[in-house]
C-alpha cells in the first residue's frame, strides 16, 4: 500500500514538473513580450529617450566603419595611378584626375600640385593645410558618437533620480511603503534608464576611440604618400626634369603649361 502510495505521489509531483517546465502555446511570444515590457516599455519615456540615441548611435557607428577606412582615404589604386601620371610628366592629367577623385590622398596631392608654380615649400604647406583640414573634418565628425557616448549615462541618472523621486513621494503620500507593483514600477523606471545609458556609452565611446585612432593611422599614411608622390618636385631631386604648373590668370581653371629645363 505505502509502495502504491509512493509511486502515486512520485507520478504526480512528475507531471506537475513536467506542467511547470514544458511551454504552453505561444509562450514564445509571451516571453518575448515580457522581455520588451522589462526592458523598454519599464523606462518609461526615458528610457524611449535613450533607445532613441541607441539607433542614432548604430546608424553613426555603421556609416563610419565604411567611410573612414583605408580604401576610401589613402586608395591604393588612387596612389599607383597618381604615381604613373607623375612619373611620366601628366601634370595637367593629375590635377584632373585629384580634383575629381574624392578620397583624402587626392585632395592632399591637388592642393600641393596646384601650388607648384610657388615652389616646393609652398607646395608643402599646402598640403599640410588641406590635411590639417580634411583630418579636422572627420574628427567633427565622430565626435557624435563622444557625444552620444558621454551624455546616455547621464540620462540614465536622471531617470534613476527621477524614479527613486516618484517612489519617495508615494511613499510621502501614502505614509507607508505602497503596493509592490508601485515600488516595482518606480524602481524599474530607476534601473532600466541606468542600464540603456551604459549600453549605449559603452560601444559609442570604444567606436569614438577606435576611430580617433584610425584616424591618426591614416592620416599619417596619407601625409607619407603624398610627400613620396610629389618628392620629384624637390630642389635637385634628380629627376629629369623639374614640372613648374603656371596657373592661369585670376577666375580661370587651373590648368598649367609645363617648362622643361
Amino acid at each position: 500500500m505505502r509502495r502504491a502510495m509512493y509511486a502515486a505521489g512520485t507520478l504526480g509531483f512528475a507531471g506537475w514538473s513536467l506542467a511547470q517546465t514544458e511551454p504552453a502555446p505561444g509562450t514564445s511570444s509571451a516571453v518575448a513580450s515580457n522581455w520588451f515590457d522589462h526592458f523598454v516599455v519599464s523606462g518609461g519615456w526615458i528610457g524611449y529617450i535613450i533607445v532613441g540615441l541607441s539607433l542614432v548611435a548604430v546608424t553613426l557607428i555603421v556609416e563610419h566603419f565604411i567611410s573612414i577606412r583605408r580604401q576610401k582615404l589613402v586608395a591604393p589604386e588612387s596612389a599607383g595611378h597618381l604615381r604613373d601620371l607623375l612619373e611620366r610628366k601628366k601634370y595637367i592629367d593629375a590635377i584632373h584626375f585629384t580634383s575629381e577623385d574624392d578620397t583624402m590622398l587626392s585632395g592632399v596631392v591637388n592642393a600641393g600640385l596646384l601650388e607648384a608654380s610657388n615652389g616646393y615649400a609652398a607646395m608643402e604647406r599646402a598640403m599640410e593645410e588641406e590635411l590639417e583640414g580634411r583630418s579636422a573634418r572627420l574628427f567633427r565628425k565622430i565626435e557624435y558618437l563622444n557625444i552620444i557616448g558621454n551624455v546616455s549615462p547621464m540620462i540614465g541618472l536622471f531617470g534613476t533620480v527621477f524614479g527613486l523621486i516618484r517612489l519617495f513621494g508615494s511613499i510621502g503620500e501614502r505614509g507607508r511603503i505602497p503596493e509592490a507593483n508601485l515600488v516595482a514600477e518606480n524602481i524599474s523606471i530607476a534601473l532600466v534608464t541606468t542600464f540603456w545609458g551604459l549600453l549605449v556609452a559603452i560601444p559609442a565611446l570604444g567606436v569614438y576611440g577606435f576611430m580617433r585612432n584610425r584616424i591618426d593611422i591614416l592620416t599619417a599614411e596619407c601625409a607619407q604618400a603624398a610627400d613620396r608622390l610629389l618628392s620629384i618636385f624637390k630642389p635637385g631631386a634628380g629627376h629629369g626634369s623639374t614640372g613648374i604648373l603656371r596657373r592661369e590668370p585670376a577666375g580661370a581653371a587651373a590648368t598649367a603649361a609645363v617648362s622643361t629645363t
